[in-house]
């Protein structure tokens, strides 16, 4: 298969598959190497992932190419309880098996080849979620046909909707790199990240009456809209002893085009851009066959209104509080309410043989979301903190490789009120509505082959 074709039928299955994340919605890391070691990158240049992690890396990894898959499994409830509005209800997200793929590719230039050209193509996502329906009782009066007041006869979902409820998120980046040695020891680096993104909303219906047209709203049930958009990625590595390597990397806000089929779900009537974020990195090689390496991250969620913006937001609302149309859609309407994450990593490579390197590495982020904003979130419950990784890397010839990686995120899980206690229902009366609970947990495993050319 030639390159060209083999490019274009991986681009194909990402924009198929739900990418998912643990620090904050980004990955905890981007090639397998680094998901074996908490994510570490930014120091370390050891695969075509330079595009994802640090553009500066590729200059120093050779003419190569690597390509990829990781099975990630999140689990994934939501439950409300302590309801005096008869809307208790627990059930667990059905989707918890996704496949996602990785490729780069690198070739050297120039006659010293102190230059290279490559390639890198990775996924985020909105940790895709899809809750069955039918846990609530309706009918004329009840809270929830307040919110739904079409349905007055049907079983409603968690948050008053009709049927299934959830969301998926895609984010495909595809991004051209150049790099150069400025000295012997030191290089730069530059990606073009160009973005591609899908979402599709599923029962969302009792959310219509904070929009600025509840009768017919673009917020729920349309299928899948589609934006792209562009940002950059610079990058600095250093070689500065022969045992201590530092990194930096820094990727600015990607702006893309709007959702417009769902204009009243995100503030800015359908804008959802990918934040801006940056790292920083050190490794240390204790011996011939020993590397520690630590690296900070930050993803930069709320420079982006549709993240950070609060649910609590009311925007063009004429009221601050109660069931009030003009809350979402608007530049300050309601949002998810992210807080920026700050992700700390450590690692440790084993270099065990000459064929056989080991892995291990352990990830604390921040969780993404306040109490505040749990019932906004129930359809993207980001409350993993604390990441356990193992990998290896084995020779299978003198050009070849394969390497593995599994990470477990440990279960974390958030109560708090519901903000369905602080909104007037049409009738006149106010929902009391308890306390919302999420509970998330994840497992990855994966595999993926590299080939260095001559």
């Amino acid at each position: 298969m030639r390159l060209e074709d083999f490019v274009s039928v991986l681009l194909a299955v990402c924009c198929a598959t739900p990418a998912m994340a643990t620090d904050g919605y980004f990955s905890h890391g981007y090639g397998m190497t680094a998901k074996g070691m908490a994510g570490i990158s930014t120091a370390m240049a050891k695969d075509t992932f330079g595009g994802a992690n640090n553009p500066a890396s590729m200059v120093w990894v050779g003419d190569r190419l690597d390509a990829g898959m990781d099975v990630f499994l999140p689990h994934r409830s939501a439950e409300r309880s302590g309801s005096l509005a008869g809307i208790d209800a627990s059930v667990p997200s059905r989707s918890n098996f996704f496949l996602i793929p990785e490729f780069g590719y690198n070739r050297m230039l120039g006659q010293n080849r102190d230059m290279a050209v490559g390639v890198t193509v990775y996924a985020n996502g909105g940790m895709n979620t899809n809750y069955p329906g039918g846990q609530i009782a309706g009918g004329p009066g009840t809270v929830c046909n307040s919110f739904n007041p079409g349905t007055a006869t049907t079983r409603y979902n968690l948050l008053c909707g009709t049927g299934e409820l959830g969301q998926n998120t895609l984010q495909l980046v595809v991004a051209p790199t150049f790099s150069f040695k400025v000295s012997p020891d030191s290089s730069l680096g530059a990606a073009l990240l160009i973005g591609y993104q899908k979402f599709g909303g599923r029962g969302l219906h009792g959310f219509a009456g904070f929009t600025a047209n509840p009768a017919n709203p673009a917020i729920t049930n349309l299928g899948y809209d589609s934006s792209h958009g562009y940002g950059l990625r610079l990058g600095w590595m250093s070689n500065v002893t022969d045992r201590v390597t530092l990194g930096a990397a820094y990727a600015t806000k990607m702006r893309m085009s709007k959702f417009d089929m769902y204009k009243d779900l995100f503030p800015g009537w359908g804008n959802f851009d990918i934040p801006s974020n940056m790292s920083l990195g050190i490794a240390y090689k204790l011996s011939p066959s020993w590397t520690i390496a630590s690296e900070y991250r930050r993803i930069n969620l709320t420079g982006v209104s549709s993240a950070g913006n609060p649910s609590t937001n009311i925007g063009d609302a004429v009221a601050a509080t109660g069931y009030t149309m003009g809350s979402l859609g608007c530049d300050t309407c309601r949002g998810f309410g992210w807080r920026d994450v700050n992700a700390y990593k450590l690692g440790v490579e084993h270099q065990y043989n000459a064929n056989l390197a080991l892995r291990a590495g352990y990830d604390h982020s921040n969780r993404p979301l306040r109490p505040r904003d749990i019932t906004f979130n129930i359809i993207a419950p980001g409350v993993i903190e604390d990441h356990l990784t193992a990998g290896f890397t084995y020779k299978l010839s003198k050009n070849s490789e394969l390497t593995m990686a599994y990470m477990h995120a440990f279960k974390r899980s958030l109560t708090a009120p519901s903000l369905l206690n602080n909104w007037v229902t049409t009738t006149g009366g106010v929902g009391i509505a308890g306390n919302e609970t999420l509970k998330l947990y994840e497992d990855s495993i994966g595999i993926a082959y590299g080939l260095k050319f001559q």
